[in-house]
């Protein structure tokens, strides 16, 4: 039998964690584990853990939502150990701001990945050719994942390292990708990717061993295991890769520029990326003090 104590025990001891982080997940999970710690993880399931975040009253949403990233990033770990077949809370929604608490959403309305995650979901994906490759390409190239996976590896120019995709409303443009990008893409090519296939990104099913076209929902699944033990990338999407893209060239080219490389037919959604967040204000902010500075020395 496995107990939710021992779980969370190897859950801490795997290698790699840094102290701070350790120190947050001990934090997190010593109620958990005071309530339930004897418990087989057989016999937790969705509505006692549901019921369990549902009481813990005394925080704000924000850290609810860690409680509950952690949580759930304990039993995808559990899964990883082939110690339970699904994850009891899956899925599960977040908990919304209480605005009589005076809790208010964040005005960040778009999902992207800051430079931490971006530095952790590399290493992530290290391990997984296929998926770096995949990843590195989405981050460098701003297309969508349905458009990457529909891609022939003969319709990449790896020399200009560019390639055209056809993209909402049947209309195709060009995509570009860096020379980080270039590295790990050409890598999988050339030791991991199928050679009897026309596709890209190339999969071998378990049962017919014939090779084909990666799906999504077969990218899906690697990219789901890969992230699992990581508590800061969790919910994370791939389309979050492109918000990234986008939010990170804001200021570097013109808007009408960004439009054409992201593919929007209505300039308005190019332009919520320029959006002036709180954390972006903050970050401006800073650069503006340091520029202020050094005039003045």
């Amino acid at each position: 039998m496995v107990t939710l104590a021992k779980l969370a025990t190897e859950f801490l001891e795997r290698p790699g964690l840094a102290a701070t982080t350790l120190r947050s997940y001990e934090f997190t999970l010593m109620p958990l584990l005071k309530e339930y710690g004897r418990w087989s993880i057989d016999i937790l399931d969705r509505q006692l853990l549901v019921a369990y975040l549902n009481k813990i009253t005394n925080i704000s949403y924000t850290t609810h939502h860690r409680h509950q990233a952690v949580i759930t990033a304990l039993f995808n770990f559990a899964i990883e150990q082939d110690y339970i077949q699904s994850n009891p809370i899956s899925n599960l929604k977040r908990r919304k701001p209480n605005r009589a608490d005076g809790e208010h959403a964040t005005d960040e309305n778009i999902r992207y990945l800051t430079p931490e995650q971006l530095s952790i979901l590399e290493r992530a994906v290290k391990k997984d050719a296929r998926m770096s490759a995949l990843v590195n390409l989405l981050h460098s190239s701003g297309a969508r994942i349905a458009e990457v996976l529909a891609l022939d590896l003969a319709q990449i120019n790896i020399d200009a390292r560019k390639f055209q995709v056809i993209g909402k409303g049947n209309k195709t443009r060009w995509c570009f990708y860096s020379e980080d990008a270039a590295k790990s893409l050409n890598y999988y090519i050339k030791y991991y990717r199928h050679s009897d296939c026309l596709a890209l990104f190339t999969a071998e099913p378990p049962f017919t061993h014939i090779h084909s076209r990666l799906s999504y929902q077969a990218a899906y699944q690697s990219w789901t295991k890969l992230l699992s033990s990581e508590i800061q990338l969790q919910g994370i999407r791939f389309h979050d890769l492109r918000h990234t893209f986008a939010t990170k060239r804001v200021g570097l080219m013109g808007i009408e520029e960004l439009r054409a490389l992201m593919g929007h037919e209505n300039i308005q959604t190019t332009l919520k990326y320029s959006k002036v967040t709180s954390q972006r204000a903050e970050q401006v902010a800073q650069l503006a003090f340091e520029l202020l500075s050094a005039e003045r020395e």
